[in-house]
């Protein structure tokens, strides 16, 4: 075990994976191997749609979320919604790992950097981590690998369910309103071709923990036209769609 100095902190990394606050014991295998987090409401609907029974709350001191339980196509599966932001969706997802979650599949919305369609689906293969949480799980790296076998079972799902998507390099960022001009032009550079807030920071705490992670993203607001951002509707249409995608998905991970 090390702890790696640098002359910037966010640079410092230390590889302990025990830290001196850590989840309560008593929930350690209280949750189902496999896992589907959303960044909206949607779970606590679905939760209501099919019976779902509470597991866990997850309290914090803005929202208290709940973590259900329920059995999809025979397949015994846990669910809940995250909040917005890396270190806030981080924070309750290795909450989830520690309590035993194996395989994870997040569904969420995504910025697109070109032309791309509201509610297209899209599959990250990596994340630029311009964001800080993926650096306390990693060590500094311009970008994380998301997980072969997460990717190889979302591509399968998608596939089976004839919808069209594309693979991508997805831009992970802490800074909502600093997505300027110049940077936008830099990462796609880059090769990224969306951005969102999330995905850097979850793959790195998955790898650190031994897990496996794996994200469909949907295609929201558009930074294509460097005048001008463009709201759309935010994907809010491919909501149920994606979580539901992410349910197959998260039962092919073997």
């Amino acid at each position: 075990m090390a702890l790696n100095k640098n002359k910037y902190p966010i640079l410092e990394y230390d590889d302990d994976e025990n830290s001196i606050l850590m989840p309560d014991q008593k929930n350690a295998n209280i949750l189902p191997a496999k896992c589907v987090v959303t960044f909206s409401d949607y779970s606590n609907k679905y939760a209501e749609k099919v019976n779902a029974k509470k597991l866990l709350e997850f309290v914090t001191c803005t929202k208290t979320f709940k973590i259900f339980k329920t059995k999809y196509k025979e397949h015994e599966i846990c669910f809940c919604d995250v909040p917005l932001g890396a270190s806030a969706a981080v924070q309750l997802v290795d909450f989830l790992f520690l309590s035993g979650v194996q395989h994870l599949i997040a569904s969420g919305s995504c910025g697109v950097l070109e032309n791309i369609p509201e509610n297209e689906i899209l599959l990250p293969v990596k994340a630029l981590r311009d964001e800080g949480t993926s650096y306390q799980y990693l060590k500094p790296a311009r970008f994380v690998d998301i997980n072969t076998k997460a990717v190889e079972a979302i591509e399968r799902t998608l596939k089976n369910a004839s919808v069209n998507f594309n693979k991508c390099i997805t831009w992970t960022t802490d800074g909502f309103f600093r997505e300027t001009k110049k940077m936008i032009e830099y990462r796609k550079n880059e090769g990224c071709s969306t951005v969102e807030m999330e995905c850097a920071g979850l793959a790195a705490c998955a790898e650190f923990r031994k897990k496996i992670f794996g994200h469909i993203l949907y295609s929201g607001d558009s930074l294509a036209d460097a005048e001008k951002h463009d709201q759309r509707n935010w994907g809010i249409s491919s909501i149920e769609k994606s979580f539901l995608l992410s349910l197959d998905a998260v039962i092919l991970i073997k």
